[in-house]
């Protein structure tokens, strides 16, 4: 029997839901395999660092804050300390100061990082508590960059970036990371969400081990 317009319509639709759920799930499932993985392998660095961090300045080895996650769910972010504490109170008085543009606040030479901080903000180590995050399904291992919520202002195109969970690594991790220019930084959160595939996650993967490692656009 002849299958009408409208019936060919609704299964194309059906076909591409069902393609974007199993993508969806294929990704979920590499985001909980992938931090089982790492989370074992890098148990002994995460206890060395927050060892590390505990000796160097008084306070507690993990940071954490408010940050901003699909579809604008906030969601608590882990990482090591790498500031001093109370150092979020510093942070008006020293705007004027700022090295980033757009939503990020940046500093080359922050006087609140610790000398611990430094070293562990120059590889990301202080970055892998996220693991724990991305676990909980708060992020998944590649997606935007997970703004802080006084940062989160997204209008326009750029709230586009809350439809997918943000991610312990991304485009702007290979591309510059601290160095990006705002609009920059959002162009490629942009492009990842419109195409991101499995295949474009583990390309990423892949690349960010390199970047880390050069240390480029890390302060």
């Amino acid at each position: 029997m002849p299958v009408s317009a409208g019936e060919l319509t609704r299964r194309r639709q059906a076909l591409g839901h069902d393609r974007h759920w199993a993508g969806r799930a294929a990704k979920r499932t590499v985001d909980v395999v992938g931090a089982v993985v790492l989370l074992v392998l890098a148990a002994p660095v995460l206890l060395a660092a927050a060892i590390a961090v505990r000796a160097d300045t008084p306070g507690p080895a993990l940071f954490r804050q408010r940050r901003t996650g699909r579809h604008g769910k906030e969601f608590e972010l882990l990482k090591l300390r790498t500031m001093r504490v109370g150092s979020e109170r510093l942070r008006a008085a020293l705007a004027v100061r700022n090295d980033a543009d757009g939503q990020l606040f940046k500093m080359r030479h922050d006087p609140r990082v610790t000398p611990v901080g430094r070293w562990l903000r120059r590889y990301s180590l202080d970055e892998l508590p996220q693991l724990v995050n991305v676990l909980l399904g708060h992020m998944s291992l590649v997606g935007p960059r997970p703004l802080p919520v006084e940062d989160s202002v997204f209008t326009g195109d750029a709230r586009r970036r809350l439809l997918v969970r943000p991610g312990l690594t991304g485009p702007w991790q290979i591309g510059g990371r601290s160095d990006l220019a705002w609009e920059d930084a959002v162009r490629l959160d942009l492009e990842y969400v419109e195409t991101w595939s499995i295949r474009k996650d583990l390309a990423i993967l892949v690349r960010t081990l390199p970047a880390v490692l050069r240390g480029d656009g890390a302060y």
